[in-house]
């Protein structure tokens, strides 16, 4: 069989690069208002660097403290060797730090956000069902409640935020199930999630809205007071696994500053296999206690 011959004037076909796109941290209502994903942090280039920076300098001075020092002449003197193991170890340990600080962070900064925005809804709800028993309805109460929250709130606060994107589905008659939807989605909280689920059924369908409210501002209200209930419970052991992870530290700091003849073991083989199976253990120790003290409610 002929081959086939290419036509010299047919262009080629360039493969394209599928690009791996991160999950928005912004979004827009349905009237154009940037809204937040609460569900989302990314780090700006300054807040990476200055996380970067700290926990390079933590690791550096962790990595340089259990193994710095080692590949020393007979008579205890640094050798070029020495230096160079030291900026390699140091180096690696700090660059190994300070990447795994940004994810640590990026997750602290959401648990945060996404802690306040709970108590902030706590609040809305608690004045919503409030303006629902003075015989309002339910677009007047959330002006109300608006109103009522920036006297309590800053203005760049999230909830105030998200009452805004509200009224303003409100003005341009979308229907108010649309943003709270939307809220429920975009704030990865089941209780908001639920609450704009039961909204809209009553919304439509005429249920009683205000034992709707009362009842979701109770549920809501029993949850963040058992969350609080445990978190001062575990506190102490928190602060004790923080504790038992600092100690090695502090351990090894103080012998080497005391002891140097004694410090010097730990520049010995069986000194460093002792050493980082002692590190592994606690950073072990720490990952299981962390996992174990995340008591969600």
């Amino acid at each position: 069989m002929a081959k086939k011959e290419k036509n010299p004037k047919e262009p080629k076909q360039k493969k394209i690069k599928e690009k791996k796109f991160k999950d928005p941290q912004y979004f827009y209502s349905a009237t154009n208002i940037q809204t937040l994903n609460y569900k989302v942090y990314h780090m700006s280039k300054m807040e990476k660097i200055l996380y970067f920076l700290l926990g390079f300098a933590v690791g550096t001075a962790v990595g340089y403290l259990f193994y710095g020092g080692l590949a020393k002449d007979a008579y205890g003197d640094p050798t070029m060797t020495t230096h160079v193991l030291d900026l390699l170890i140091s180096g690696t340990a700090g660059i190994a730090a300070g990447c795994a600080f940004l994810p640590i962070r990026t997750d602290m900064i959401m648990k945060a956000r996404t802690k306040k925005l709970k108590s902030q809804f706590r609040d809305m709800l608690e004045a919503f069902n409030t303006s629902l028993g003075a015989g309002k309805n339910v677009t007047d109460s959330f002006r109300s409640v608006y109103e009522d929250l920036k006297v309590q709130y800053e203005e760049d606060a999230y909830i105030l935020k998200e009452l805004e994107v509200i009224l303003s589905c409100m003005d341009n008659n979308v229907d108010l199930e649309v943003p709270l939807t939307d809220l429920g989605a975009r704030s990865g909280v089941d209780d908001i999630a639920s609450f704009a689920n039961v909204f809209r059924i009553c919304y439509h369908k005429g249920g009683n809205m205000k034992d709707t409210i009362r009842n979701t501002h109770e549920i809501l209200s029993d949850k963040m007071e058992i969350a609080e209930e445990i978190e001062t419970i575990v506190s102490g052991a928190r602060s004790e696994q923080y504790l038992m992870l600092i100690m090695p530290i502090l351990l090894i700091g103080m012998i080497k500053l005391m002891s140097a003849d004694f410090a010097a073991n730990f520049a010995t083989p069986s000194g460093i296999i002792a050493t980082t199976v002692g590190l592994a253990m606690f950073v072990s120790a720490y990952l299981v206690g962390r996992a174990v003290l995340n008591i969600k409610v």
